[in-house]
């Protein structure tokens, strides 16, 4: 991934024409780029790591695997949220890791945690860097004298594949298009596909509770999870015996969304399939949100089985973002879009395809044909390259998500759309605030917000006081502060509300048991 970007350079997206008249008329945004820092002139903070730790480090996972050099550290000095990537770009210095390791074996995990405890140097686990909530900060405070970034790319292998039980155990370094790669090769796929999938790992997927874009088939990465191995500075917690247990409250759950703050996951054992036969694809047209999510309710609660079923308000389809490749051109249709798409046998796709149309026909959908579903599934990857450039064109650009009830879809909907628009309107900007729903459930639904509006003052601080904004309104119309970017230290604040004081009590004990020197992950998920 690119330093100070979202990935691969060769996959930017500059904008349009269309784009750039829009960012004008709507927002008052010239289009015109910034110029680019190179790496070298970014000031990072000098490194705190003693001669003496650091050798000790080596010894453990060899000199090549603990680096110290600038652009290491700028790599992991954080993830790819808007505030990332624009403070990647400013001109003041940056906090990153003091150094960078490249552990290759779980015993080098413990004893780089053990030496770590004894000596208070904070650890960071590091999988793909695609943290949008702050999850990588190389937080310090007061407590520690060095904080290290743990990558875990090293552990890169499929350990096993049980066919009969349908079951793989992976390395947690494995990146998405990894897993598939390597499942693909016996016949079988994960089906994990958040927009991440590019470049996060399966460990990144159990550590923030990763829900993919084929959830609606195959569930979140949550419910994939069949068994982990974590390596905790008190020992290490191997969960899972069977597909399901009553022995007791599933310890999995509390590695399962930890966020590296109570041990290090370094495999991951998963539910797979075998690749699917075949794939069918249909776009629909609602003449609003509020029929085009209750049909989408129908289908859910009826349990007809789409692999994908999304619907883009009518904001998000007027601007085309649902398709990402012709954003900002011509409208689709006047109303909301939605895409569906069916995975598996030629007999179970055609069943379940007629099912679910007849369904969203029963609800005032009107077939738009395969076309759009399958325009957007070549583009479902793409929405984060255009952030950049916006980003570069002087737009400000985020995204943010939540889940709650169907009966508060509505509500909680329009309370968020206020929040930032009224936020963003004070900082002097009228926005854009586009959102649709990506995941279904018998009694709710994600809500996923795009946020465009133009930079002004400090964008930073721009950006934050309009996400608080956004978070206040999360929680006041009954919302989760976070239904798939986990918590991180963004949303850290809100967790008191999210689990209750009593709660954030059984988080604390639960740090205090697995990791009593408190060096994981410090300044996440737990108040």
């Amino acid at each position: 991934m690119k330093w100070n970007a979202w990935g691969d350079p060769a996959a930017a997206k500059p904008l349009s024409d269309g784009i750039r008249q829009l960012l004008k008329a709507a927002l008052g945004v010239d289009g015109s780029s910034a110029t680019e820092p190179d790496p070298s002139q970014v000031r990072l903070r000098p490194s705190a790591l003693t001669d003496e730790h650091r050798q000790a480090l080596e010894a453990i996972v060899g000199a090549e695997h603990c680096r110290t050099g600038h652009l290491d550290r700028l790599l992991h000095a954080g993830g790819k949220s808007t505030p990332d990537l624009l403070r990647r770009n400013g001109s003041d210095i940056q906090d990153a890791p003091d150094a960078v390791l490249l552990p290759g074996f779980d015993l080098d995990i413990a004893a780089i945690l053990e030496y770590c405890g004894n000596h208070r140097i904070a650890v960071v686990p590091f999988g793909g860097g695609t943290s949008v909530v702050g999850g990588l900060d190389p937080i310090r405070g007061d407590a520690f004298t060095a904080v290290i970034s743990l990558d875990l790319r090293r552990f890169d292998a499929l350990h096993s594949l049980d066919e009969v039980s349908g079951e793989a155990e992976f390395g947690a370094g494995v990146t998405g298009p990894a897993a598939e790669r390597l499942l693909g090769e016996r016949g079988y796929s994960l089906g994990h596909f958040p927009q991440s999938f590019q470049f996060a790992t399966l460990g990144g997927f159990a550590a923030t509770r990763s829900s993919g874009q084929d959830s609606a088939g195959y569930g979140r990465f949550d419910d994939m999870v069949r068994g982990l191995r974590a390596i905790t500075p008190a020992g290490v917690l191997e969960l899972g015996r069977a597909p399901a247990s009553a022995a007791g409250p599933d310890l999995r759950q509390l590695l399962l969304g930890s966020e590296g703050v109570f041990g290090v996951i370094t495999r991951v054992r998963v539910r797979v399939h075998p690749t699917p036969e075949t794939t069918r694809y249909e776009a629909w047209s609602f003449p609003d949100f509020t029929t085009g999510a209750a049909a989408l309710r129908a289908v859910t609660q009826t349990g007809t089985g789409p692999t994908v079923i999304r619907l883009s308000d009518e904001a998000e389809t007027g601007v085309n973002l649902a398709t990402t490749e012709q954003i900002g051109e011509q409208q689709i249709t006047g109303g909301c879009l939605a895409i569906t798409l069916f995975e598996g046998t030629a007999e179970h796709t055609a069943s379940r395809h007629a099912e679910t149309r007849a369904v969203l026909e029963a609800h005032g959908g009107t077939s738009l044909g395969e076309e759009p579903a399958r325009a957007w599934e070549h583009g479902r990857f793409g929405a984060p390259y255009l952030r950049d450039s916006l980003l570069a064109a002087g737009a400000l650009c985020e995204t943010l998500e939540t889940a709650t009830d169907w009966s508060r879809v509505p509500a909680l909907k329009a309370a968020v759309t206020e929040a930032l628009t009224t936020a963003l309107a004070d900082s002097g900007t009228p926005a854009l605030v586009l959102c649709h729903i990506s995941h279904v459930y018998p009694t709710g639904a994600s809500l996923y917000f795009t946020v465009v509006a133009g930079q002004r003052g400090n964008p930073i601080e721009q950006w934050s006081a309009a996400k608080a904004a956004a978070s206040q309104a999360i929680m006041n119309a009954g919302g989760t502060i976070t239904h798939h970017h986990a918590v991180g230290a963004d949303h850290r604040p809100w967790m008191s509300r999210e689990v209750g004081e009593l709660g954030v009590q059984v988080l604390r004990a639960v740090k205090a048991t697995l990791d009593p020197a408190g060096i994981l992950n410090p300044g996440k998920l737990i108040p």
